[in-house]
């Protein structure tokens, strides 16, 4: 299998400058880049197929969690934005899961699938993570399952998604609530979303979409799956210097376990 079994690159040229450019333009504009039907029908259907067998073997936890995905602060009343707790639940199937021969693999290991997200990224080099868990990772949620509102501590994600619950399951967003590299972290505006005053963009796709999305500044959750059929999401991560990997205390709240 290779890249050109997988992306449908009549109407994704991968490689073509002014596509990547076009692309770069779109992220930097929305904050967020979708790309419907980016897989090719057949490789969709593998994918779906080979997450379904995975699920069995999948970890799953619930979390609470600031927004800031930082410790409570002690010295803030409890309702503050930055101690207020939302939750996050799911399952995961971690990269050393994935099959050599999945689509996911050809897909994070193409020399032009990085380009092109380094194109579109403005990012000078991709590495994969140093550590087996953290790479590519597959995420389940089942009817009630959530991922609560946060930002990001990285400058972008790349998400595929799988399958599609019947309700719910809804990726919804607030562009550049806040501006990390200032300091400026827009407690009253993140009140305001969490208090239910503001209301959020929502992002629609379908099976087979790709999406790339900064979510550093801009506040993003996944709304409760209301729905018996599971969301299954693919997450595809990079880093911008080689051996990083996830500290141990994280793979464990993640995964459950080290390798």
């Amino acid at each position: 299998m290779n890249i050109a079994d997988i992306v449908n690159q009549n109407i994704y040229p991968l490689s073509d400058p002014e596509f990547q450019q076009h692309c770069a333009e779109t992220l930097d504009r929305e904050g967020v880049l979708a790309l419907p039907d980016f897989l090719r029908p057949d490789a969709l259907t593998s994918l779906q197929t080979e997450s379904r067998a995975g699920r069995d073997r999948a970890y799953f936890c619930t979390q609470s969690h600031s927004v800031y995905l930082t410790p409570r602060d002690p010295a803030l009343p409890t309702d503050h934005a930055a101690n207020r707790q939302v939750e996050s639940s799911k399952g995961c199937i971690c990269d050393d899961i994935i099959a050599a021969t999945s689509p996911l693999r050809t897909l994070y290991d193409s020399e032009a699938f990085r380009s092109f997200v380094m194109a579109t990224t403005g990012e000078d080099a991709l590495h994969p993570y140093a550590d087996p868990l953290s790479s590519i990772n597959i995420h389940y949620a089942e009817r009630g399952q959530e991922l609560g509102w946060h930002f990001d501590n990285s400058s972008f994600a790349i998400t595929l998604l799988i399958e599609k619950p019947d309700a719910g399951s809804r990726f919804e967003y607030v562009k550049d609530l806040r501006d990390a590299d200032a300091g400026e972290m827009n407690y009253d505006g993140v009140t305001a979303l969490l208090d239910g005053a503001t209301q959020p963009d929502v992002l629609t796709m379908d099976p087979g979409t790709l999406v790339l999305f900064r979510g550093r500044n801009s506040i993003h959750r996944v709304s409760p799956n209301e729905s018996d059929k599971t969301r299954m999401l693919a997450v595809l991560a990079y880093n911008s210097q080689p051996g990083v990997e996830l500290s141990e205390n994280a793979r464990m709240t993640f995964y459950g376990r080290l390798a």
